[in-house]
């Protein structure tokens, strides 16, 4: 048991770390982290707990290294800590999660969420269509396609946000 002053127990941190490694993964393939972020993101990763040789060396990269090499060796150290790069298309629903969490939270606004390719996304539960079928293409569609009837729009939107955020979880956790 840990107390007050102490470090976590090796086993806890790299665990830690595994964990965060791949929701590093997930946000990493949903485009949310680009690669010259990924060896800050290595190093974080190393200071939770989790150590691996290619870890170490994305750590050490500058973020203004060959960003192949940057992907290369953050796909190295994936494989080393034995995770799997996770699917495209599932990344992007888990986003797609953690997107309608942001809107409920209040730290984007409805209309921000134009902002991306979120329509693109290939939704498969009845609530992840609901919320991307309220998603506006592009920041000027919002005015055109809503005119005068925002408020209802946002509120639609905000009750789909919730019905995603609430329906069972997707696939492996991101």
């Amino acid at each position: 048991m840990r107390t007050a002053g102490t470090t976590p127990e090796p086993e806890s941190s790299a665990r830690s770390g595994l964990t965060s490694l791949g929701e590093v993964a997930c946000r990493y393939q949903a485009d949310e982290i680009s690669p010259e972020d990924l060896p800050m993101v290595a190093a974080e990763v190393l200071a939770a707990g989790l150590d691996t040789p290619t870890l170490c060396e994305l750590a050490g990269l500058p973020r203004n290294a060959d960003t192949c090499d940057i992907r290369d060796a953050f796909e190295q150290a994936l494989s080393e800590a034995g995770i799997e790069l996770p699917d495209r298309g599932l990344a992007r629903r888990h986003a797609l999660r953690r997107l309608a969490a942001r809107l409920i939270n209040g730290e984007i606004a409805p209309a921000d969420l134009a902002t991306d390719d979120w329509w693109e996304t290939e939704a498969e539960t009845v609530e992840e269509r609901s919320f991307v079928s309220l998603i506006p293409q592009c920041a000027c569609c919002v005015e055109y396609t809503l005119g005068l009837d925002q408020r209802t729009w946002e509120a639609d939107l905000r009750i789909a946000a919730l019905a995603l955020t609430a329906s069972p979880p997707i696939g492996p956790g991101c």
